[in-house]
């Protein structure tokens, strides 16, 4: 009685359904937090999200809590702390990507004056609301994807594949891809009435 109907991705696990009820397709606009989630879908690679999230406080003690002015001055010497840091992915090429990501960031927020403002100028700012009726109707990339991740390899970044950047679309709320009958969905679909739509 009162449970919430909500994805089946989390199932009972209680990180998991903290993550998709509070965060998960919430819109974010923080450029910290924009830079956060940037480097953990790129540490993603390979593995599960849920493992990734298990990993977040580590995560957050061991890149200075994902600064990008700080995480790109990391020299040979943070690098090797990091590679022996039991408590991360201790994966070289993920370490680099993340701080190349972290110079290249700095990069777009000095030309757009913050990250906010390019990644989001992709939706003009909305997020994109689909209606999915169940988990496998959910599409691992779009076109979307397909050009936000080009565009972000064009100008360096790495571990941007189109996968990865739908994730991270998903994850930073720039699309709705909660199912139709989730309790998430509904909010979402309210909250983005409410403002836009008078005009």
């Amino acid at each position: 009685m009162g449970e919430k109907c909500r994805c089946s991705w989390p199932g009972d696990i209680p990180i998991y359904v903290d993550y998709h009820d509070n965060e998960w397709g919430r819109p974010t606009h923080d450029d910290r937090e924009l830079f956060e989630l940037l480097v953990l879908e790129g540490a993603q690679a390979g593995l599960s999200w849920l493992t990734i999230l298990k990993k977040r406080e580590a995560y957050r003690a061991a890149f200075d809590n994902f600064d990008p002015a700080t995480v790109a001055r990391y020299d040979e010497a943070k690098i090797e702390e990091l590679m022996a840091n039991a408590a991360i992915v201790r994966n070289r090429r993920k370490i680099d990507a993340a701080i190349t990501n972290a110079k290249l960031f700095l990069e777009v927020v000095e030309e757009y004056g913050s990250f906010d403002a390019f990644i989001w100028g992709y939706v003009n700012g909305t997020p994109i609301v689909n209606e999915w009726r169940t988990q496998e109707d959910i599409p691992a990339t779009t076109p979307l994807s397909d050009k936000i991740s080009k565009d972000l390899k064009k100008r360096g970044f790495k571990f941007v594949g189109s996968t990865i950047m739908y994730a991270y679309m998903q994850s930073i709320g720039m699309v709705n891809d909660h199912v139709v009958d989730c309790f998430v969905y509904r909010e979402l679909a309210e909250e983005g009435r409410s403002p836009l739509s008078s005009s």
